[in-house]
């Protein structure tokens, strides 16, 4: 009987002694991977709201022509005059602020020089129906603005067919989309108005905050779970070899 369960255990299939390596080192260049990752994005929020910080404190200046890249101007302070094209005004739906729900009202602006910018004028609360959708009045003739540069993002998802023109509540703000459903050929960004409260319109722009503390969170985790994964093979793998060494020696 013993017999027989020793050559049962003798010719049961054995697991290679590589697997368990490999598996583990897997485990850790993934895991180091993914915590390098999250360091990296670490470093790109900070560097972002520092250049946020640093813009702020920048004196406004005329919107610049002929810019290749809008990046390095994102959150400048600029100083906008034109006129409001009042029929093309739109609404960004599903804006919160205070813990209400509302629309920011985006309207283009004539620059006057063969330019057209998206300036966002402000928030403004919603009815209590979507049957009676706000319309705020838009300034008539030539007015001056001072605003803050930003970039809609453009990784946005949205359900439906992104080339069939939205009406006037949009999803999302998309400038490349705006001039193909209008017409009006204007520049990639948006300008964020700043100062008084103006036609029932908030303009509280907050400051984007790091955030990079969850970043510092995972990262630190993600090399927890590497540094686990090769301990464990040290354990199991490694430690009883040595035993078996010591044990002969």
């Amino acid at each position: 009987m013993m017999a027989a369960v020793a050559r049962n255990d003798a010719s049961a299939p054995r697991r290679p002694a590589w697997v368990p390596t490999v598996a583990a080192l897997a485990a850790v260049v993934l895991f180091v991977t993914a915590g390098n990752w999250q360091h990296r994005r670490m470093l790109e929020k900070d560097a972002l709201h520092a250049r946020i910080v640093q813009a702020a404190a920048i004196a406004p200046v005329a919107l610049p022509r002929d810019v290749a890249d809008w990046n390095a101007w994102r959150f400048r302070q600029v100083a906008l005059e034109g006129t409001y094209d009042a029929k093309r005004q739109i609404l960004i739906d599903n804006r919160v602020h205070d813990g209400r729900v509302g629309f920011d009202v985006v309207a283009p602006l004539d620059l006057g020089d063969g330019r057209v910018v998206l300036v966002d004028r402000g928030w403004v609360a919603g009815g209590p129906s979507r049957r009676n959708l706000p319309s705020p009045p838009v300034p008539q003739g030539n007015v001056k603005i001072a605003g803050r540069i930003d970039i809609p993002p453009q990784d946005y998802f949205e359900l439906g067919d992104r080339s069939a023109p939205p009406g006037r509540v949009w999803l999302h703000l998309d400038p490349a989309r705006f001039a193909k459903a209008t017409g009006v050929d204007v520049l990639p960004i948006v300008v964020e108005a700043l100062g008084p409260n103006e036609g029932g319109l908030l303009r509280d722009w907050p400051v984007p905050a790091s955030d990079s503390g969850r970043n510092l969170s995972y990262m630190m985790q993600w090399y927890a779970f590497a540094a686990m994964a090769a301990g464990l093979w040290a354990w199991f793998t490694l430690v009883p070899v040595l035993r078996a060494r010591h044990a002969r020696g």
